[in-house]
């Protein structure tokens, strides 16, 4: 299972997100679109946030686990907030179509 953690601290401000596993959503030796889907959204993101947004972040990443932790270095300007919203509510839709036993989404007060 794939969990995504979206950080915001106590004013609701974005701070971080990671992401951790595997959806193990394929039969064996077939491709996993849910975990490509994922990655695609995640990896897609911080490429805008840092291109696009001009945004300072930290990436720390591991593919073999599954792991993916993006920290922002200051808070987000509008636009951005607005690429981490679509983020978050295009993988509630595919933790939804898919199911929480594949994807999960939480959010955590930093």
């Amino acid at each position: 299972m794939i969990t995504v953690v979206i950080c915001k601290d106590q004013s609701g401000s974005y701070r971080s997100f990671y992401c951790m596993g595997h959806a193990e959503y394929a039969k064996p030796g077939k491709p996993d679109i849910l975990c490509a889907a994922v990655s695609a959204l995640t990896i897609g993101t911080i490429n805008s946030l840092e291109e696009l947004a001009g945004e300072k972040l930290t990436i720390a990443q591991n593919e073999e686990t599954g792991f993916l932790r993006c920290d922002f270095k200051s808070v987000l300007q509008e636009k951005s907030v607005f690429l981490l919203d679509s983020m978050v509510f295009s993988l509630e839709n595919l933790s939804r179509e898919y199911g929480v036993r594949y994807l999960q989404v939480k959010f955590e007060e930093v």
